[in-house]
């Protein structure tokens, strides 16, 4: 899960345009090394549990999520592969209703030394 961990920032939508997806913050989908991850785009925000494997030879992650839209309780699952060119690809599935695939890239983190130094202060 190495090669995934970390923030990815959503840059394209099968059904949303980019205004949409940054409706509330900036589209993301991140992955932590305890198999658990988050994601957020429009209005919703959802906590995924996440599995290794392959799709197409590529390294890949299935997950299922649960989180909310607008306040109304969601879930789904979904999966994202790593594409040739360092770029994420995947899929979003929501329980009897809609699904897109989407793009990111992996967000700039932030360096170390600026996250210890604000929780100094």
């Amino acid at each position: 899960m190495t090669s995934f961990t970390g923030r990815w920032r959503i840059v394209s939508m099968e059904l949303w345009d980019a205004d949409a997806i940054d409706l509330v913050e900036p589209g993301f989908i991140e992955f932590h090394h305890d198999r658990t991850g988050r994601f957020g785009f429009i209005a919703v925000e959802g906590w995924m549990d996440c599995r290794e494997g392959t799709r197409d030879g590529r390294a890949c992650l299935e997950f299922a999520w649960e989180g909310s839209d607008e306040g109304d309780q969601v879930s789904g699952r979904g999966w994202a592969a790593l594409a040739d060119d360092g770029t994420l690809d995947g899929r979003i599935f929501f329980y009897l209703g809609d699904d897109s695939g989407f793009q990111a890239v992996r967000a700039e983190p932030e360096p170390a030394v600026k996250r210890s130094a604000r929780r100094r202060r």
